[in-house]
């Protein structure tokens, strides 16, 4: 028997690139008895895929707002395309993980962006007048992310 076919108009998602950001340690802001705010920065990382190439420059930042449990993300940072093109990045998403997927991480285990315990999506939305990169800032994208090797590593896919 053969899958359904998915019904007229549904999305469909194409790999773009995987973005790897390097970071420094986490700066704790603070906030409340029921939220903790804090600064990462970013300190540089590469991009690489079918559709971007290029190295994340040292300067953003990543703000995390933790509630009971999930963080809700907001980094802003730049990349240089493989063309010398500057692209801005506003990438928003949500972090949580079990107890479990949180040990293994803490012990430096590779933890997989589809790791039942694990949920850690973005939605990067980008800017550019680079004719060569418009197309960036003219389409919807998501993130799957993980951390790995010490950097948050985010594949990145377009929305068709």
């Amino acid at each position: 028997m053969s899958a359904a076919a998915p019904p007229a108009g549904m999305p469909r998602l194409e790999f773009a690139f995987e973005i790897r950001v390097d970071c420094a340690p986490d700066l704790h802001i603070g906030r409340g008895a029921d939220e903790v705010l804090t600064l990462t920065p970013i300190t540089g990382g590469t991009v690489t895929g079918p559709l971007l190439r290029g190295d994340v420059l040292a300067g953003g930042g990543d703000w995390a707002v933790e509630r009971s449990g999930t963080a809700q993300l907001e980094a802003r940072y730049a990349i240089r395309a493989a063309d010398g093109a500057v692209i801005e990045v506003l990438n928003r998403g949500y972090f949580r993980a079990s107890e479990d997927a949180l040990a293994r991480m803490d012990r430096g285990e590779r933890v997989p962006e589809d790791d039942p315990g694990v949920y850690f999506r973005t939605a990067p939305v980008f800017q550019t007048d680079a004719p060569a990169h418009r197309w960036l800032a003219e389409h919807q994208f998501v993130g799957l992310a993980r951390d790995e090797d010490g950097q948050v590593c985010i594949r990145v896919f377009v929305v068709r």
